[in-house]
């Protein structure tokens, strides 16, 4: 049965995702927890589930033991560590399109409360006064609008706003000039938006590069009367600029949906401002999004555990069922050549590569480089490892490791080889899948063999010559340890590999009797 800490309320479609499985899921709903009351209900969960209020800091993930994935329900992840996560082993993932309509429906109610002074003429007239030309507004029709930021939310402001009669003017690093026109939107550079928009709405997450990316210097640059609009993430603006930028009047107003703080001070200068509208996060906060967001969330985590399936993972590449089925005998295959190459050499090794030829080149092979990876250290580093943090902890022994690609293979359908420097020594194994996806180890340092990577494994190279196998086979046998199987690799030069396949572990001192025999250049236990 599989425990999962729901520290943030969320809509009751959810929790009947995990209630249709109750033999497999345990949920414990605890909100508004303490910091040292959130590490103690983590302490021995399968997973956790927040939204916007819950902080999943280092502090918490090193409390658990057993956590295996975190969820956000919403988009951003800026309240989980995701570093921290990621070296520990932990999926996080989110919900990137189920808010996106409530979202853009908010910014775009915001350009119009902002353009039309709706709140401040709802409260002047509840407060008994009829001041219609103070709250003399601006039409939308014919105005620039720019977008920072085109992915799914930005996408629907500007179609919203080009119903309206906007010009839309968009920037995103990420994507095409041809991308941007399928959606009627200019594709401009910041500087290009600064200088010709009359409103700009942001839709970035917040990170390195978009913090305080509206800061005193970016505002100068905008255009006069340009109005600001943030419903992605607090921190994005400098609220302090902004304010002083809209007192000096170079900017018309602003609507904000976000802060640097949540809750804000009130002595936040954004506040006390009358051509600033604010609300409190509501950019998700329909009725229909919290239903979306909370039930494609518990379908993630439910098929993870179930299926093994990983969807919307941002530390990790995601699989759907499909993917992960067709890919699932090629992640065993990969995971067990990392570890037979890592015992193999028995040294430490300065660079991996890892080269997919034939048809498995066509897919999406990041899933199986990580594979590889956790079965290269896990001989080294022990269960700690898995396909989450193994690149970090390869970075941390300072592997390099590289993948290649070729739709070209000689005598396989597909072929994996991992080829790896230890010093001047060069080594190299490959693998591929035959009939009724089994896995073959059918290349070793150049040498032909059909192994089966599973259990124990002698190997050892010797000069080919007359005596060695049965030497090898006497050896195992006076000390108790079956053969399952035997597979000898040739060179014409007179060198060659065998790997046995035994029923038993080999004490170090069986391998020393194995290398006394004259011919026998290098002898291996591999274990997978």
């Amino acid at each position: 049965m599989f425990k999962i800490l729901i520290a943030d309320p969320i809509s009751e479609s959810g929790l009947t995702v995990f209630q249709s499985h109750n033999g497999d899921f345990k949920v414990d709903v605890q909100s508004k927890l303490s910091l040292e009351d959130l590490k103690k209900a983590a302490a021995d969960v399968d997973a956790i589930i927040v939204r916007s209020e819950t902080k999943i800091t280092a502090e918490v993930l090193a409390s658990s033991k057993k956590v295996k994935i975190v969820g956000r329900a919403g988009v951003g992840v800026d309240n989980i560590d995701v570093t921290a996560a990621s070296r520990q082993g932990v999926i996080v993932v989110n919900v990137p399109g189920g808010n996106t309509i409530s979202a853009a429906e908010h910014t775009v109610a915001m350009i119009l409360a902002l353009s039309r002074n709706i709140p401040q003429a709802n409260a002047s007239l509840k407060a008994g006064e009829w001041k219609r030309s103070q709250f003399t507004g601006t039409e939308l029709q014919g105005k620039t609008l720019g977008l920072i930021g085109l992915g799914r939310i930005g996408r629907e402001v500007s179609k919203r706003c080009q119903s309206f009669g906007m010009n839309v003017m968009g920037f995103d690093p990420y994507t095409t000039e041809e991308y941007a026109k399928n959606f009627n939107i200019k594709l401009s550079t910041l500087e290009e938006i600064y200088a010709q928009a009359d409103y700009i709405t942001v839709h970035v997450p917040l990170n390195d590069t978009t913090r305080h990316m509206f800061n005193a210097e970016t505002l100068k640059k905008l255009k006069p009367s340009v109005r600001l609009i943030n419903c992605a993430r607090g921190g994005i603006i400098d609220e302090q600029a902004l304010a002083d930028a809209i007192k000096s009047g170079h900017v018309k107003g602003a609507a904000i949906d976000v802060f640097e703080e949540e809750p804000p001070k009130k002595d936040n200068p954004l506040l006390a401002l009358p051509n600033v509208i604010v609300t409190p996060h509501l950019g998700a906060s329909t009725e229909e999004a919290q239903v979306k967001v909370a039930q494609e969330l518990a379908e993630t985590l439910r098929d993870f555990f179930l299926t093994g399936a990983v969807r919307n993972a941002v530390n990790l590449p995601a699989l759907d069922a499909e993917q992960f089925k067709e890919l699932e005998p090629y992640l065993l295959l990969c995971e067990n050549l990392g570890k037979f190459v890592t015992q193999m050499v028995g040294a430490p090794i300065q660079s991996l590569q890892i080269e997919f030829s034939g048809e498995i080149s066509l897919k999406n092979t990041t899933p199986l480089t990580l594979a590889t990876l956790k079965g290269f250290l896990t001989p080294i580093l022990g269960a700690k490892v898995n396909v989450v943090n193994a690149p970090h902890l390869a970075k941390e022994r300072d592997l390099k490791w590289t993948e290649t690609k070729t739709n070209q293979t000689a005598d396989y359908t597909s072929l994996i080889t991992l080829r790896v420097a230890s010093g001047s020594n060069k080594y190299s194994v490959s693998g591929t899948l035959l009939a009724k996806n089994s896995p073959r180890i059918v290349a070793i340092d150049g040498l032909s063999v059909d192994v089966v990577p599973e259990g124990t494994m002698v190997l050892y190279t010797n000069v080919d010559k007359p005596g060695v196998i049965g030497y090898v086979g006497t050896v195992l046998g006076k000390n108790n340890i079956n053969i399952a199987a035997m597979q000898v690799g040739r060179k014409s030069s007179g060198e060659a590999i065998t790997v046995v396949n035994v029923d038993a572990d080999v004490p170090e001192g069986v391998l020393k009797q194995i290398r006394e025999f004259q011919g026998i250049t290098l002898v291996k236990c591999v274990k997978l």
